[in-house]
């Protein structure tokens, strides 16, 4: 590789010396601007024979993000499209990601990264972290005995660890206070405001050095008495979000602030009904304010549920398009800031059902709009949607994996 480089710089470099029309160094610059555009059209096997990997080149990903209008970005200013699968089970009862009753944690993250998921959005609840219970882990399948004896914040600490060592992003998620319900607001059901954001600013603290770890995900789902632009302290949840963001920033400032949207109760919004976290239309007129500037992610939810009037609309499924640009995506459109799908999933993606046809419309509008997104699930346990996993917590479910492959070349 080495001798090509040389190559191309001596050709152009005696070429224009000739005719006496650039320097030695203005030559070597456009042998350099040659050689990537070569380097690029070249193929694979080619490469390979230089000790050139093209599929290195184009994942590898170098932390801390950023935000550039619509665009994520890494430390050297290259576009980032996150493209993530979740993986519950520190929200609820157990205090660990479930699945550890099968098979080796370590096996699960080898698993995700074949498949070609570059980021984990991980969940949590506040009671879990504050605990020193774990259940769901087997240890007597002779698997996952770095748990042994940890509390759920340790185990945390070794599945970010491990994650980091084979290549994998971790978005953390606060997806509930106490480990049995998903709360309407970031407080209530036994927790206060000050407890969602200390959680959040002593893991911003604790996972300072991992570079793997991205991000915040402020507050999975806010619903029900949530609202956006308001003013009201108590249930507008742009401000909390405001709060909990400049916080975390203040002691982590590398960290991307990830704000999902409310359902409802939203001054002067256009569509009549959204899902949890589904209704960034606030954003028009009310944008989250952080104090450092160029880290902050909008993240949507998006599902299917026959209860919805859209799904049962004459216009389906063309009316979709509209309804997510209203609703999500003009924030993108309007380069005002970055789209990341937080969940999205669903049983059936085939041709025939409204929930297949809706699920391929949704993978064809982030495959055109470049979102990034974070599928929802890993899981086959999860109620409503299953998971890429099939139950054996082992193969997956081809057609699902078919259907987001095209996300993920």
């Amino acid at each position: 590789m080495v001798q090509f480089i040389q190559n191309i710089t001596f050709s152009i470099t005696h070429y224009y010396k000739k005719w006496g029309h650039f320097t030695k160094n203005i030559a070597v610059g456009l042998a350099l601007v040659l050689l990537y555009t070569s380097l690029h059209s070249c193929s694979p096997q080619f490469l390979e024979k230089f000790g050139v990997t093209t599929t290195e080149a184009a994942t590898t990903i170098v932390p801390p993000l950023s935000t550039r209008r619509s665009q994520i970005v890494d430390a050297k200013g290259r576009v980032v499209l996150l493209r993530g699968i979740n993986w519950f089970g520190m929200e609820v009862e157990g205090h660990v990601p479930h699945g550890l009753w099968v098979r080796d944690y370590k096996e699960m993250l080898a698993q995700i990264k074949s498949l070609g998921y570059n980021v984990i959005r991980l969940p949590y609840s506040v009671q879990a972290l504050r605990s020193k219970d774990i259940k769901g882990i087997d240890f007597y399948i002779g698997s996952n005995k770095d748990f042994q004896d940890k509390t759920p914040l340790e185990i945390m600490d070794i599945v970010i660890k491990e994650a980091q060592r084979q290549g994998l992003l971790i978005l953390l998620d606060s997806h509930r206070l106490n480990d049995k319900v998903e709360s309407e607001l970031w407080y209530g059901d036994g927790f206060t405001e000050n407890d969602w954001i200390n959680t959040w600013t002593l893991l911003a603290k604790r996972y300072k050095s991992y570079s793997n770890v991205i991000g915040a995900d402020l507050w999975s789902e806010p619903h029900g008495r949530a609202s956006w632009g308001t003013g009201d302290r108590a249930t507008d949840w742009r401000l909390a979000a405001e709060r909990a963001g400049n916080a975390i920033l203040g002691v982590n400032p590398n960290w991307l602030i990830v704000v999902s949207g409310v359902e409802k109760n939203v001054p002067g919004q256009k569509l009549s009904a959204h899902w949890w976290a589904g209704n960034l239309e606030g954003v028009r007129k009310y944008p989250v304010r952080l104090k450092i500037p160029r880290k902050l992610v909008y993240s949507p939810h998006e599902y299917y549920g026959s209860f919805q009037p859209w799904f049962s609309e004459p216009t389906f499924p063309k009316n979709l398009y509209r309804r997510w640009e209203i609703g999500f995506n003009y924030i993108a459109t309007q380069g005002i800031a970055p789209i990341l799908i937080g969940e999205f999933g669903g049983y059936h993606v085939d041709t025939k059902s409204k929930e297949g046809i809706w699920q391929r419309q949704f993978v064809d509008y982030i495959d055109k709009n470049k979102l990034s997104f974070t599928y929802w699930c890993w899981n086959p346990n999860s109620k409503g949607t299953g998971g890429i996993l099939l139950d054996d917590w082992k193969n997956i479910n081809t057609e699902k994996q078919k259907l987001l492959s095209k996300l993920l070349r």
